[in-house]
């Protein structure tokens, strides 16, 4: 298996991260990685647009949405800014959208579940704080490798 800068594609990590919501997977046959940017967010999508047009050279967003599966916090026109901009993918504590559509792209993602219902649009959240959920405290920084397995968040980058 090869490691490199993006995540798996779109999977779900409720047994793997958050030991909740055993839903299906979607998986694919690699291990890959990037260094992650952390930030909570309150289910409002405008921040998080606001961060995925920010260039990343390989960074994977990290969203805490509280584990909501109530509306989606990313979709297929955010997951493709981020891409334009060099985001590996997104680890997200909640749901995701548009899944066929993310998948075709080269974004990893891993969410709880999915969701039609699109999140507000008031840009509330933080950024650059520590976020936890699922007993794994992301910290920006830090590096984070990803396969069809699970998630491993490392202080110092374990794969050049």
């Amino acid at each position: 298996m090869r490691i490199d800068h993006r995540l798996s594609r779109v999977e779900r990590i409720a047994d793997a991260l958050a030991n909740k919501n055993k839903q299906a997977q979607h998986e694919r046959d690699h291990e890959e990685g990037g260094q992650a940017e952390p930030w909570g967010l309150q289910i409002m999508s405008a921040l998080l647009k606001k961060l995925a047009s920010e260039p990343a050279q390989g960074g994977v967003l990290v969203v805490d949405g509280g584990g909501s599966l109530g509306c989606a916090l990313i979709g297929d026109i955010i997951a493709d800014l981020a891409v334009k901009n060099g985001w590996a993918g997104a680890v997200i504590y909640g749901a995701i959208r548009d899944v066929l559509a993310i998948d075709q792209l080269d974004f990893g993602v891993k969410a709880l579940g999915s969701s039609p219902k699109r999140s507000g649009k008031t840009g509330a959240g933080q950024l650059d704080v520590p976020v936890s959920f699922g007993g794994v405290t992301f910290v920006p920084g830090h590096w984070l490798y990803s396969d069809e397995d699970g998630i491993l968040v490392s202080e110092k980058q374990l794969v050049t």
